[in-house]
């Protein structure tokens, strides 16, 4: 069965760092592609990055762009997401998703509607 696990959150100020992880099991993790969402009270679900199979090609939402890093390591069956300069606009609940087998090394749109496994989410707060 397929199973993602977040860990990481926490409370932190603003402009620190925080490093959530997703462990996957159950799966073929090399070939999926896996992608963090967040959700933050009375907002609607956004897209905040995407890492593909094989090469791991990147994406951001443009409101993370160049503050957050995601990445993965395939041997531990884990994928990161860095944050530097957190703002409390980042302030949500972060979930990870996978899908696949994909052999493309692309992610589809940060909707999440192709994401059809996802984790319990791990809570991000930012403030003073």
């Amino acid at each position: 069965q397929l199973q993602l696990v977040e860990s990481g959150g926490g409370l932190v100020q603003p402009g620190g760092s925080l490093r959530l992880s997703c462990v996957g099991s159950g799966f073929t993790f090399d070939y999926y592609y896996i992608g963090w969402f967040r959700q933050a009270p009375g907002k609607e679900r956004e897209g905040v990055s995407c890492i593909s199979s094989g090469r791991g090609r990147t994406y951001y939402a443009d409101s993370v762009k160049g503050r957050f890093t995601i990445s993965r390591d395939n041997a531990k069956k884990t994928v990161y997401l860095q944050m530097n300069s957190l703002k409390p606009e980042d302030t949500a609940v972060y979930y990870c998703a996978a899908d696949g087998p994909s052999y493309q090394e692309l992610c589809p749109p940060l909707s999440g509607t192709a994401f059809r496994s996802w984790g319990q989410g791990t809570q991000v707060t930012v403030s003073s």
